[in-house]
């Protein structure tokens, strides 16, 4: 094997692994946001995620889109999806609390929301799970 061949190949690892490293920290980052009570500033937005993680918005949604098929904006949305349905599925909080939870300022733009997403209302999706 040739010299370019290793060194292109010990490249290709390297960078692999930085790649799932970066959907870690997404994942724990996105966690965190909504876990720790920061949803007082709203929904989580691509500049606060890339900042985070320090990368620019474009190369971070880019590099997102090759590797899972979503940008940063989608995998932000689907984290919100996520959350709200495992909080009407486990909890008796009322929709407006949800919302506020998930950082959404109105709880006709989280159910619009939600309903774009899922095709199902917030209550119709509790009512599944009761």
């Amino acid at each position: 094997m040739s010299y370019s061949e290793r060194f292109y190949k010990r490249q290709f690892i390297t960078r692999k692994k930085s790649n799932h490293q970066i959907l870690d920290k997404l994942e724990n980052l996105l966690n965190s946001y909504f876990e720790e009570n920061y949803v007082d500033k709203g929904i989580p937005s691509v500049q606060f995620v890339a900042e985070h993680l320090n990368l620019s918005p474009t190369y971070l949604s880019g590099l997102l889109k090759s590797l899972t098929g979503l940008s940063t904006q989608q995998h932000i949305q689907q984290k919100l999806i996520d959350k709200a349905k495992e909080r009407l599925s486990t909890t008796q909080l009322t929709i407006s609390e949800i919302a506020f939870e998930l950082g959404f300022e109105h709880v006709q733009s989280f159910s619009k929301f939600f309903k774009n997403k899922t095709k199902k209302s917030p209550l119709e999706f509790r009512a599944l799970y009761n």
